[in-house]
């Protein structure tokens, strides 16, 4: 390159000197004539001088092997970039991947600490609700207990009169009788009240825990609906492009329709369906494979220019 820039340069400056001769003898102006020969002369000299190393044998070889080696080297320096990049990116992609799954998987840890949290709280408001309950069944068991011992101490009394020759009267025996049995009947219908309303809250509450994990079910399935909405919204993103930015003039209109077909007319997806079962075949038949259960998405560009085309 430094070569051939000073031989232009040097070849300017013949040219140059050239013209100033034919000027010259066009005037009849012979020591300009003479002045400027003298310095056509060395100026020529000069430029052969330099373009001497061109002429020798095997220069252009040489150069033309040097050229070469230069464009190898320009292309492994270009291939070794591009490599890099394809393996940064590749790395981020796989950094993304693990963030998305441990993202998933911290919020799955969250949702479950959430629904123990809930059955907790549940369970906690449950257990108050029935702790009236109980504290009444327990008095009236308390009181059942005390009326056997009451009955226990009057035997335990009776008997010990007897021995010393006292007897009560019948009537005293029927009126302690009449009052406990009075008594027993009272707490026993009072047990059966209070059994019945426990069974009755613990009916309301196992149905607010069932809408509860109802609720939580629904808003499960709807997030997975809403994911999947989005996956698939992005999947026809890459395929068709975006819909928000998708004139109705685009040229891939033609494309969206045939393949979005399905979804507005009963007689092409029974078409199309048609069409596919013609393919089916076990997932291990050697000519063939099973129908992918979703759109098969492009891969990476490998280069920058059909990025380019891409995008």
């Amino acid at each position: 390159r430094a070569v051939a820039v000073a031989a232009l340069g040097r070849v300017a400056r013949v040219t140059a000197l050239c013209r100033a001769l034919r000027r010259c003898e066009d005037e009849g102006n012979e020591p300009g004539w003479a002045r400027a020969r003298e310095e056509a002369e060395a100026a020529l000299r000069e430029l052969q001088e330099v373009v001497r190393p061109l002429r020798e044998p095997g220069y252009g070889e040489a150069l033309r092997r040097k050229a070469e080696r230069a464009r190898k080297r320009r292309l492994r320096l270009q291939r070794r970039k591009h490599e890099a990049r394809a393996a940064k990116e590749e790395e981020a992609a796989r950094a993304a991947e693990r963030e998305a799954k441990i993202d998933q998987w911290r919020a799955k840890c969250i949702q479950e600490g959430e629904e123990k949290n809930r059955e907790q709280e549940l369970k906690a408001a449950a257990d108050s609700v029935l702790s009236e309950v109980r504290k009444k069944q327990a008095d009236t068991k308390r009181m059942m207990d005390v009326l056997r011992g009451l009955e226990k101490l009057r035997k335990l009394r009776k008997e010990a009169a007897a021995r010393k020759g006292v007897c009560p009267p019948p009537s005293a025996d029927e009126a302690f009788e009449n009052q406990v049995e009075s008594l027993k009947t009272l707490l026993k219908t009072r047990t059966e009240l209070y059994e019945a309303e426990e069974r009755a809250l613990r009916v309301m509450l196992e149905g607010e825990q069932e809408e509860e994990r109802k609720r939580e079910m629904e808003k499960k399935q709807k997030k997975e609906r809403e994911k999947l909405l989005q996956q698939k919204l992005e999947m026809d993103s890459k395929l068709f492009g975006d819909p928000a930015e998708f004139p109705l003039a685009h040229l891939l209109q033609p494309f969206r329709d045939y393949y979005l077909q399905a979804e507005h007319s009963v007689a092409a997806l029974i078409q199309i369906r048609h069409e596919w079962d013609q393919y089916l075949v076990p997932a291990d038949h050697p000519e063939g494979s099973c129908i992918p259960p979703g759109w098969v998405l492009p891969s990476l560009p490998t280069n920058d220019t059909w990025a380019t085309a891409v995008r």
